[in-house]
């Protein structure tokens, strides 16, 4: 069955308010409550966004982001009252598309995920007609959503190629982190150290060097330009 969320949290008081809050207004939401549901539940059922808890009875919401992360690409929105720096960071590198502090605003938190689920939910006809880039090296599939790097397929998760794509779309030129907030997150919510996780992530995916980036340049405090190759 398809779904447009799935909680997994093992608060459970607080992920079926949540779940019933989402489907009040047409977010169809189920929740799970450990690990071993959660296995179970995406076996016969297919989400289109998760809300993940790290600290889950039967285990770290970390290992399940990495489980899941093996056959779905589909958004991870980390909650949970750990605020540290580390915490975030290692959710973003195992995978995660964006973490959310506890406690949450409900609305706050299903503004964000509607915008999520509105531009990872479909493929409008501008996108899938747009062009392919190809340089020889660097090879963005734009239909089937696949990176390719001297012919070798990438795994970037999907706020990464959201990412990856307008950058490109826009290349040569300085794209600022504002607007990269504004028209890749389409919100306000989103902070530099975000940005700044997920670019990294890019460029150990595409670059050469991650330490030294061709493509991915970055404009001091400002934000960033792909530059681009000689396309094929």
């Amino acid at each position: 069955m398809r779904y447009d969320c799935l909680i997994i949290d093992d608060e459970k008081e607080l992920a079926d308010n949540t779940c019933e809050y989402f489907n009040m207004f047409d977010v169809k939401t189920a929740a799970v409550y450990s690990s071993a549901e959660a296995d179970e539940f995406l076996g016969s059922n297919e989400p289109g966004l998760v809300l993940l808890d790290i600290n889950l009875s039967d285990g770290s919401g970390f290992e399940l982001c990495k489980k899941i992360r093996q056959t779905l690409n589909i958004p991870i929105l980390f909650i949970s009252a750990r605020n540290t720096d580390d915490d975030k960071i290692i959710a973003l590198n195992i995978g995660g598309d964006d973490y959310i502090e506890k406690p949450y605003s409900l609305g706050v938190l299903l503004a964000k995920v509607k915008v999520v689920l509105k531009r990872f939910g479909s493929v409008d006809t501008a996108e899938t007609q747009k062009s392919d880039y190809d340089d020889g090296y660097l090879k963005m599939d734009s239909v089937n959503k696949t990176v390719y790097v001297a012919g070798e397929e990438k795994k970037i998760t999907s706020i990464e190629w959201k990412l990856l794509d307008y950058l490109i779309d826009n290349r040569n030129r300085l794209v600022t982190k504002n607007e990269i907030f504004d028209k890749v997150w389409n919100d306000k919510f989103t902070t530099d150290g975000t940005l700044n996780v997920h670019i990294r992530k890019i460029r150990e995916a595409i670059e050469k060097d991650a330490q030294d980036p061709k493509y991915i340049v970055t404009v001091w405090k400002e934000g960033y330009k792909f530059v681009s190759a000689g396309e094929t």
